[in-house]
């Protein structure tokens, strides 16, 4: 497993939906440009829209103590933001910052939830979403607890290149540090190995991956469990 996303220019949790359902869908939402930097929603806002991300990411962001942040996920077009209303909770947990800037489908939040009652495989499929989601977050906490950062890096730029759908990454070391909880020295530490190995290649605050499948050996095993894990609960034919 080598990615999770094998439809590159849709949202993969509509693409399997019945005619019907996905019609419903379309007819209830824009699509909207995300623009990097962009904060879409704080910690225990309201949400108000529910986005699904074409060639757009977001990350979610945990905030301690007003001002130490730490990436715990991200939504790209193997995702959603606003899965919480699917169990009845309209208060976001995370901070929602654009990192990829891109297209997304938008819809309202109240339209979102009286779509559900009559389109049972969107609310199946979005029900397993949260489970992957609850898995990931978990795998996560582990992570960051148990392997090295070098490891995480190689992870987290697979992830991401994932969602960019390119193989150039425009990324300082003050970012990564911000979005893997760590020192800036020892990001630079990490990515001076990786490049050592010929896997990345950094210059100006941008990362260049050249070897992926090197990357997935350098990374834990962390990414092929979160890629298996999501293709299991939600495959695309």
């Amino acid at each position: 497993m080598t990615s999770i996303l094998n439809v590159p220019t849709a949202n993969q949790l509509l693409v399997e939906l019945p005619e019907v359902e996905r019609n419903a869908f379309m007819a209830a939402c824009n699509t909207v440009e995300l623009s990097f930097g962009k904060v879409l929603l704080q910690p225990t806002e309201t949400f108000t829209h529910v986005y699904f991300p074409i060639d757009s990411f977001i990350s979610l962001i945990v905030v301690i103590d007003t001002d130490k942040r730490l990436e715990v996920a991200m939504a790209g077009r193997e995702g959603m933001l606003g899965s919480s209303l699917v169990l009845g909770i309209d208060e976001a947990p995370l901070l929602a910052l654009v990192q990829g800037a891109g297209s997304a489908l938008r819809i309202d939040a109240g339209a979102f939830q009286q779509l559900l009652l009559s389109t049972p495989v969107l609310q199946q499929r979005l029900k397993r979403y949260i489970y992957v989601v609850m898995k990931q977050l978990a795998t996560s906490a582990a992570c960051n607890h148990f392997h090295r950062i070098e490891e995480r890096l190689a992870r987290w730029l697979l992830i991401t290149q994932d969602r960019a759908g390119t193989d150039q990454l425009n990324l300082t070391h003050e970012f990564l540090a911000m979005m893997l909880g760590v020192r800036r020295a020892g990001i630079t530490l990490a990515a001076i190995a990786l490049q050592a190995r010929g896997l990345i290649r950094y210059q100006r605050g941008t990362i260049t991956v050249l070897d992926r499948l090197g990357l997935i050996e350098a990374s834990c095993d962390c990414y092929s469990d979160d890629c298996a894990l999501y293709a299991k609960m939600l495959p695309v034919i």
